[in-house]
């Protein structure tokens, strides 16, 4: 009886010792969280994963989708050594592979959006023999026109004052060059029309000395 109590004791603490050298972190998913996409356009939903352990023949990748207005859970892809579309509902034929397992991304493309899309889309990953941790979730809002937020918004502003200033630059430049090259015009002339007027005041002399002389 004393042995087998001490054959349990020693077997747990065994098993708390190799799990303390084991790998301990769970798997985590990395999403947008928030994304706005158009109407009638493509997007991309992007979903990157890291893992203890080397990505295999058993990796796993499962997206779904809640509606925003309610509803049961939707399939919508799946992954495991090749896509698997959804064959009927809303995203037949609708949705691809856009992933790169060697560098642990498990992204989809979506066509057409369309405004009944709008909701919570999933990213569920499973490497064995990592398979716990948090599901990827990205909200996808489907407008008709892409709004723009304070930073586009002052990202305009900025390069819109930058053109401003180098189209005024450009311009100041541009308005001393002419400003000179009329200036070297100017004096050009004045250069060639003082000889022809020495020119004519010397005949005008000689003419009067004539007539004084006769």
């Amino acid at each position: 009886m004393y042995d087998q109590r001490l054959a349990r004791v020693l077997l747990l603490l065994l098993g708390l010792q190799l799990s303390a050298f084991g790998p301990t972190a769970a798997m985590e998913i990395y999403t947008p969280r928030v994304l706005e996409a158009v109407n009638g356009t493509d997007a991309r939903l992007k979903c990157t994963f890291s893992s203890f352990a080397p990505v295999g023949d058993a990796l796993t990748v499962t997206w779904n989708f809640r509606p925003r207005d309610g509803g049961p859970e939707q399939f919508v892809f799946y992954f495991h050594q090749g896509p698997y579309g959804a064959r009927i509902g809303r995203f037949k034929d609708r949705v691809f592979w856009d992933g790169h397992l060697d560098r642990y991304d498990v992204s989809i493309i979506l066509w057409k959006l369309q405004f009944d899309d709008n909701g919570t889309y999933t990213c569920h990953v499973k490497n064995p023999p990592d398979v716990d941790g948090l599901i990827g979730e990205i909200r996808l809002s489907v407008v008709q026109t892409v709004q723009f937020s304070e930073i586009h918004l002052l990202t305009m502003a900025i390069g819109s004052a930058c053109a401003l200033m180098i189209i005024i630059v450009i311009v100041v430049v541009l308005v001393q060059h002419f400003r000179k090259k009329r200036s070297a015009d100017r004096a050009h002339k004045v250069v060639e029309i003082k000889p022809k007027e020495d020119e004519r005041l010397n005949q005008e002399k000689k003419g009067s000395v004539f007539f004084e002389e006769n």
